[in-house]
């Protein structure tokens, strides 16, 4: 079998996108970018696929028109381990356009959607203390961008 990796279209912007998204994401970079040719249907010479890595993760932008657009129903996840790297990853994909949604989501300038996560919620919300789980995922739904020390005083009931 081959390579798996995803594959996200825009409409006209995906070396933007991908130089952006490779510029906030350590270990990443652009792997290949293949122009349009005589056949089209993009202007001949103009960007069509931008293969790019994300932390090793592949993802492939295409040019494909204004077709198709992004939506929540598939996200960029990516688990921190730090609240300076949320904070980091939020202040840098909610500018310039971007905008902040509930327990950790947000949509980044190009429309993707994104969820900016926490290692120690995942620990929290996976505890067998069942009780404590509940109250670190109950702040959860109540924050947008993720305060780890909220969550874990919430996990510890002093919230």
């Amino acid at each position: 079998m081959g390579k798996i990796s995803t594959c996200l279209w825009f409409d006209g912007q995906a070396e933007e996108a991908a130089r952006f998204y490779t510029s906030l994401v350590k270990n990443s970079r652009i792997t290949d970018i293949v122009p349009y040719g005589e056949v089209g249907p993009g202007e001949t010479g103009s960007v069509m696929l931008v293969l790019f890595e994300l932390d090793g993760q592949r993802f492939m932008g295409l040019n494909g028109g204004p077709q198709f657009h992004f939506d929540e129903a598939v996200s960029v996840h990516v688990t921190c381990d730090s609240q300076e790297e949320i904070d980091e990853l939020w202040e840098k994909l909610t500018a310039d356009g971007g905008e902040e949604g509930p327990c950790g989501w947000l949509k980044d300038r190009y429309g993707l959607s994104w969820q900016i996560d926490s290692r120690a919620l995942h620990e929290m919300i996976t505890s067998p203390d069942q009780e404590a789980a509940a109250r670190a995922t109950k702040a959860m739904f109540a924050m947008k961008k993720l305060d780890v020390q909220a969550l874990q005083d919430a996990f510890d009931g002093k919230a």
